[in-house]
């Protein structure tokens, strides 16, 4: 079977009869052992475990659900039983197993799907490259020498490089949706508190979400719908009723008010990023241009509160382990331990007020596009890229068109667009809290219309 096929296309075949849950299993098992090697996405491949679960499905005779027999990946801040939950960092490695999986895992195995290991990430998710000092940098399918993204660049990559249809990564301030820019891949960052991230290791809790990396629209739909529901163990997982979107995303366009962000979300940006930009405003008719107010400052804001909030979480390791940080997440942590509270203050002010802006524009439009990242995916080493004709350093820029929308815990769908170079580059459709439905909607129809998709890349000869 094609190893780019998709998680639906897969169920659909085990659950017809024409392969099984057993087979796939193996097929993806090769596949992971012969090009994780190049691609350096998974940290631990689970493989007993999931044969058992594939052996327990092709006996049972049943279809446990819409994802029957679906390999998946988890970013490796997420808990899975009997591994220690390593979010990125060498510290981790001496914590014991967690000993239950994380309810996300928990749920995409109750629709029928496999989990086959855990994935590489920036240490403690304070990355946009997918660079890890422990662990060796995440690599790009479409081209080894360049970076995933980050944090969750082995998320990005897994799937990009087909070991694996279906990933789940975490959002703090982009590391969805920039691994899916950069490799080629639908992302789903969900509105803040949608999904439980209880077993998960926090970053920015007041920030992180959780959501999936697909090759298709119909992909996200089936692992969104499959996660959702309430936990009362995340603190801030929302008690309302789930809203499943898998059935609607194939309802089109018709009588959406599509916007364009302008001002801020094209300023630096490269000439790949606004040609895809331009192909999904053209393909939609989205004509009308907001401007949202003061996005600069949101971008410093939202600075502020991951930096102070992460070092808050981290500062008795940054006391007796200093040595054991990879030194440039160390360093941003210190720094993030420095930050003045009058100044926490004033961003969280801004936040709400920021918040307030967008939530006006979504009276009158129903949903804005930008760019996911400013360019495609840098090499992986590289220090710098330019930004409106200025040289900035690359890792804490990478974010810019990412990192206002998080902090206000939008809903936002990552589209891949195919671009000149041959390397693909990601849009944003950033819609109205709890209306991930239009969100997948738009992108469904730039997927129907061969806009969006992700590319196959040339891995073996």
């Amino acid at each position: 079977m094609n190893p780019f096929r998709s998680a639906a296309e897969t169920a659909a075949a085990i659950g017809a009869g024409h392969v099984t849950s057993g087979a796939v299993l193996a097929e993806c098992l090769d596949r992971i052992d012969r090009l994780n090697p190049m691609l350096n996405a998974f940290t631990t491949v689970t493989a007993d475990r999931a044969r058992a679960r594939a052996a327990a499905i092709d006996a049972s005779g049943a279809k446990p659900g819409p994802l029957t027999g679906v390999p998946f990946a988890v970013k490796n801040l997420i808990d899975v039983a009997g591994l220690p939950t390593l979010a990125g960092s060498k510290i981790n490695h001496d914590h014991p197993p967690a000993t239950v999986d994380a309810p996300v895992i928990t749920r995409l195995e109750a629709a029928g799907a496999i989990l086959v290991g855990a994935l590489n990430m920036g240490e403690y998710a304070y990355d946009f490259t997918g660079e890890n000092a422990h662990h060796g940098p995440s690599r790009n399918p479409h081209d080894i020498t360049r970076m995933t993204g980050g944090s969750s660049g082995g998320s990005g990559g897994a799937v990009g490089g087909g070991l694996v249809p279906l990933t789940l990564g975490s959002d703090t301030n982009g590391s969805i949706r920039v691994p899916a820019s950069f490799c080629g891949l639908f992302g789903l960052k969900p509105t803040y508190g949608r999904l439980t991230r209880a077993g998960s290791f926090a970053f920015v809790s007041s920030l992180d979400h959780l959501g999936p990396l697909a090759r298709s629209v119909a992909d996200l739909a089936l692992a969104y719908d499959a996660m959702q529901g309430y936990d009362p163990t995340d603190p801030v997982c929302v008690d309302r009723p789930a809203d499943l979107v898998a059935g609607s995303i194939h309802q089109g366009i018709g009588g959406l008010r599509i916007a364009t962000a302008g001002g801020y979300f094209q300023a630096g940006a490269s000439v790949d990023a606004l040609t895809a930009l331009n192909a999904a405003v053209a393909a939609l008719d989205a004509s009308e241009i907001v401007t949202i107010p003061d996005t600069h400052r949101a971008r410093s804001a939202a600075y502020i509160i991951s930096t102070t909030e992460g070092a808050g979480l981290h500062l008795q390791r940054l006391r007796t382990r200093p040595r054991d940080f990879d030194p440039d997440v160390r360093d941003r942590l210190i720094a993030g331990a420095l930050v003045p509270a009058a100044a926490v203050v004033q961003a969280q002010k801004f936040r709400r007020w920021y918040r307030e802006q967008l939530l006006a524009l979504f009276q009158h439009v129903d949903a804005i596009l930008a760019p996911a990242t400013p360019t495609v995916a840098p090499l992986i080493g590289q220090k710098s890229i330019v930004l409106d004709g200025q040289e900035m350093p690359l890792r804490p820029n990478i974010g810019i068109y990412t990192q206002p929308i998080s902090f206000i815990g939008l809903p936002v769908v990552a589209v891949p667009i195919p671009t000149a170079s041959g390397l693909p580059i990601g849009v944003q459709i950033i819609t109205a809290p709890w209306r991930e439905d239009l969100a997948l909607r738009i992108a469904r129809a730039l997927e129907a219309a061969g806009v969006a998709k992700a590319p196959t890349p040339k891995l073996e000869p």
